[in-house]
């Protein structure tokens, strides 16, 4: 299918006021006015119009913009600057020049959204861990000739075991909410099991049956914000395929993955399976907010970072610090710019290390002037990236899923 364009009537939507500016992370770190928003819609909205081709700066441009669409949240006009960028990634895709960073491109898209290849090369990752091979490594100072391996290796915390979730676990909960669908993820179900099997968990004891699909795949939220839209719709497919119809909700724990998947009509109007699937995702946070749950105390002293996607992507920012609010003896402490962009985005501190790495410094600074105990945030991708920062501060930090507190708390409660 061909590269779809930028809407040009929303490209025309922007002003040029500038209110995105000081909300965009990469204007922070790099003060250019083409890596602003406004900055990059005025490049689209030239090549939309005959003015630009798609030369190595344009392509640059999109290329450093991490997609967190916190310029969505600023933005008076309400320029819908995600999908212009990932309609204009589809366009580089098809017509731009061949990136620097094409041959890790092509690694990272192979792998990661790839649950059973990215299982196999995380069990090699394990045996690297525990062998004792990592330490030699890291002290030979090898990693330092390639940065982008090093970002990666340095990335990943202890690989952890991650069993199979049942395929159905009933409800326990006082009155029956209807069947649950869970996503398990790729990097979720093999980084954070623990998440899954406690996402699981809290919907069957708030009184949903969860249902855990063994054969689904990724959602293709990679694909998505790289432009690879054909890549991304059929991921979409098989994923919607391979959930029962007879779903009332499908719970999702990672951010990104949500926001990818409420959005699934947009990239693919007009068929009505697609339609019905997409109505029914919900963020975990949605899911729980109001439920039912045996909640233990928890003397914890924690600060929330609110994820891109979950904050910009799908407007969601009460409900999780609605749940945390509600265990006993949890102190909450705000996080100044807790909606700064801490650097992951998808892939991007992979991609862009030396960018993702000031955004982390950023991050981490704001977070150790907190003085909390834990860091709580609803991705896969943040809590990767956050534990990375308080590792390399040195700061002694508790990163957390807020399922995870929760969780905890409820084992408090039962007996």
């Amino acid at each position: 299918m061909a590269a779809v364009a930028p809407d040009i009537d929303d490209l025309r939507l922007c002003v040029h006021c500038g209110i995105c500016l000081p909300q965009c992370p990469t204007y922070r770190v790099l003060g250019e006015e083409m890596d602003s928003p406004r900055g990059r819609l005025y490049l689209m909205r030239a090549v939309a119009e005959g003015r630009l081709g798609f030369t190595d700066a344009f392509a640059r441009h999109m290329d450093l913009c991490l997609g967190c669409r916190a310029c969505e949240t600023a933005c008076p006009a309400g320029v819908p600057f995600g999908s212009l960028l990932e309609a204009t990634r589809s366009q580089l895709v098809e017509r731009g020049p061949r990136p620097r960073t094409a041959l890790l491109r092509r690694l990272v898209h192979g792998m990661f959204p790839e649950p059973r290849r990215l299982g196999l090369m995380l069990g090699g990752l394990k045996l690297y861990q525990r062998s004792g091979l990592r330490r030699v490594v890291r002290a030979s100072h090898v990693l330092a000739l390639a940065p982008r391996l090093a970002a990666m290796e340095s990335l990943l915390p202890d690989v952890p075991s991650a069993p199979a979730l049942p395929e159905l676990t009933p409800a326990q909960g006082r009155r029956r909410l209807g069947r649950a669908g869970v996503l398990t993820g790729c990097i979720q179900r093999h980084l954070y099991p623990d998440v899954n099997r406690d996402t699981a968990r809290l919907l069957s004891l708030a009184g949903y049956d969860v249902v855990v699909p063994r054969d689904q795949g990724c959602c293709g939220a990679l694909e998505l914000h790289a432009g690879f839209l054909d890549d991304f719709r059929d991921r979409a497919r098989k994923l919607i395929a391979a959930f029962p119809v007879d779903l009332d909700v499908i719970v999702v724990n990672a951010a990104g993955c949500g926001s990818a998947m409420k959005e699934y009509t947009r990239w693919m109007p007009g068929e009505a399976d697609v339609v019905a699937f997409a109505e029914k995702i919900k963020d975990v946070s949605e899911a729980l907010v109001d439920a039912e749950l045996p909640l233990g105390p928890v003397d914890l002293t924690v600060t929330y970072h609110d994820a891109c996607h979950l904050a910009h992507g799908q407007r969601i920012r009460a409900e999780p610090r609605r749940l945390l609010g509600r265990i006993p003896d949890l102190k909450i402490v705000p996080l100044p710019e807790s909606d700064l962009c801490c650097g992951s985005a998808g892939v991007y501190n992979l991609l862009e290390p030396e960018v993702a790495g000031r955004l982390l410094t950023m991050k981490i600074d704001r977070i150790a002037e907190t003085g909390a105990a834990a860091v709580v945030t609803g991705n896969p991708g943040c809590l990767l990236q956050i534990a990375k920062g308080c590792r390399e501060r040195g700061l002694d930090l508790e990163v957390l899923h807020p399922v995870t507190l929760l969780a905890r708390s409820v084992r408090r409660a039962l007996p």
